[in-house]
Order: C-alpha cells, then sequence, then structure tokens
C-alpha cells in the first residue's frame, strides 16, 4: 500500500468514532403504569403530549421502556427496582400512588416523576408543593382533596339518602387511610353515616354493589384510585344494573351511563406530568420544579341516569354542572 493511502486510511479510520461520538445517546425513560397498555391508553396519549411540548418524540430522540403491573399494586416494587437497575434516565410513575411510592423507595438519585390525584407532601412523595427537594415531583389532579364534595354533591342529588357507601383500594394503604377518614368527617358533617367498602380487583367490583340494599345504602361514593378509573365502564354498568345513585371521579364514568363525575383532569395531570419529564431530561432539577396542581375540577351530571333512578336534579346543581348528559 502507497504511504499516501495508507495516511488517508489511518486519517478516515480516526475521525469515524468521532463522528459517531458526536450522536448524543438517547435518554430512556422507565414508565411503569398501573395495569394494562389498552387500559391506560388515553393517560399514555396525553404523556407523550407533554414530552412533545418539551420537545421529545419516542423512538426519535427519546425511549420509553414500559411495565405494567396489571392492576397489582403488588408488583410495583420489583417492576421499579428493575427499571433502577437499568439505569434509566428518568422514572415515570404517572396515574398511581403506590407506583410513585415504589419508585421513590427504589431510588433517591433517578428522577421521579408522578401525576396522582393525591396530596403529595402527606403521602411522603415531595417535602412541599413549591419546592419538592430530593428527586420526586409531578403533577396532582386534586382528586382526592374533592372527595368530601363528591358527598355533598350526592347529597344534593339523594337528600334521602341517610347512609352511603365509600368504595375504597385496600392494596393503595395511604390514599385508602386518606380518604376513609375524609369522608368519615364529611359524613358526620352531614349527618349521614358511611359504610366503608373495599375492592382490589375488578372481581370484586360486584359483591360490593350487592353488599349495598342490605346495607341500607341510598348512594356510592367511589374513591379515588388508579383500579376505578381504569374500570370506570364497569363501574357505571354495576350502578346501573343496581340502580345504585353513584359519583366517581371521572366524566368516563358519567358518559358511560353513571349518575354524575367530578373531579380534576386526569389527562391535564398526565400531559404535565409528560411536559416535566421532558424538561428533567434536558437538564432541569425535580428539586427546582414545583408540583403541577390541576387548575379545573369538572362535574358532570347524566341526566338519563337521574331519570331512570327516579331521581329530580336540582336546577342550580345543573346550573352549575359543566356538562350535562341529557
Amino acid at each position: 500500500m502507497k504511504r499516501r493511502e495508507f495516511i488517508a486510511l489511518l486519517g478516515g479510520a480516526a475521525a469515524w468514532p468521532l463522528s459517531a461520538r458526536a450522536e448524543p445517546a438517547m435518554p430512556t425513560i422507565g414508565y411503569i403504569g398501573s395495569e394494562t397498555p389498552e387500559l391506560f391508553a388515553d393517560r399514555l396519549d396525553a404523556f407523550r403530549q407533554g414530552l412533545a411540548a418539551a420537545g421529545y418524540e419516542e423512538g426519535r430522540n427519546v425511549r420509553i421502556e414500559f411495565r405494567w403491573a396489571e392492576g397489582r399494586n403488588d408488583r410495583f416494587p420489583a417492576l421499579a427496582a428493575d427499571l433502577v437497575s437499568r439505569q434509566v434516565a428518568l422514572i415515570a410513575a404517572p396515574g398511581s400512588t403506590p407506583a410513585a411510592l415504589a419508585a421513590k423507595e427504589a431510588t433517591a438519585t433517578i428522577p421521579i416523576v408522578f401525576a396522582i390525584g393525591g396530596d403529595p407532601v402527606s403521602l411522603d412523595l415531595v417535602a412541599s408543593l413549591s419546592r419538592p427537594r430530593g428527586n420526586v415531583t409531578g403533577a396532582t389532579s386534586l382528586n382526592v382533596e374533592v372527595g368530601p364534595k363528591r358527598l355533598e354533591l350526592l347529597q344534593e342529588l339523594v337528600p334521602g339518602a341517610r347512609i352511603v357507601g365509600l368504595l375504597v383500594n385496600p392494596t393503595n394503604p395511604k390514599l385508602a387511610e386518606a380518604q376513609s377518614r375524609d369522608g368519615e368527617a364529611a359524613a358526620r358533617s352531614y349527618g349521614v353515616q358511611i359504610h366503608v367498602l373495599r375492592a382490589s380487583s375488578e372481581s370484586e367490583f360486584e359483591p360490593d354493589f350487592a353488599a349495598l340494599a342490605p346495607l341500607g345504602a341510598g348512594a356510592l361514593v367511589i374513591g379515588n384510585d388508579a383500579l376505578f378509573l381504569s374500570e370506570s365502564r364497569r363501574l357505571a354498568t354495576l350502578a346501573i344494573r343496581y340502580a345504585m345513585p353513584t359519583i366517581h371521579q371521572s366524566r368516563a364514568f358519567a358518559a358511560a351511563g353513571g349518575l354524575a363525575s367530578y373531579g380534576g383532569s386526569v389527562a391535564e395531570a398526565h400531559r404535565n406530568a409528560g411536559v416535566y419529564a421532558g424538561r428533567i431530561l434536558k437538564g432541569e432539577r425535580p428539586a427546582d420544579l414545583p408540583v403541577v396542581q390541576s387548575t379545573k375540577i369538572e362535574l358532570t351530571v347524566n341526566l338519563r341516569a337521574a331519570k331512570a333512578l327516579g331521581l329530580a336534579v336540582p336546577e342550580l346543581l345543573l346550573a352549575r354542572a359543566d356538562e350535562v348528559i341529557e
């Protein structure tokens, strides 16, 4: 080989690794979902929209590794530990308090972004809303905080109900305890009795509905939980079958035939979580990003359901509703 060709070959070989190193490594987000991809589709779309707003698109400049708990809260610690072992750039745990808590327990260094319905301070996820500190931040839809308001709305819709059921998920203990405590306090202020019912899987829904009439319950509040959100249509079907006036956090429940829904926008919280994930990937610290709170709480009333239940919805309540389904 001629000396000139040899030098040219060496020059090309040296230049190639430099060119390759100029390509930045694509970061990986570890995403923990409480249910299945099908049940999480709307929330995942909202998360991706938030990422896009921050300049990230899955497959183009960011990877997402998914881990699905399939409705089993006991799986979260192992799922979080697996993502930590893979050294992902960030863990997204939107839609589930147990998922966010498991991620926080698994790592104090990898950034974590949540989207939940409760108060992240009382749940020990962050030190404060304005200054989260540590490696965790995210968004809240405030759906737990408005739980007592759901009972108030039920009192307007079903004024004769002196006994009311409250459905919680016992495998989400911090949230279940807070909702039971707040529900019982609100019930005392309205002079009604609360019966706490528990369900940790879809198979337990129907026995709970069947137990309401023997208890003398005239209405039901469905607590805030990822399982109850994903199964809102199934819960609406049971509320219709058992002719039980019921209120839920999600509009999907009222749209599927349930009496009413009242809560913050879950899609908004997931979109905000996606935005924060993108900002953190760009270099911002979770500790410097205040927890985003939902800006709007929406009330939906289904007049068809009310008519089927023999209820007359007060005009003042209809006037306050963000949406009335006729």
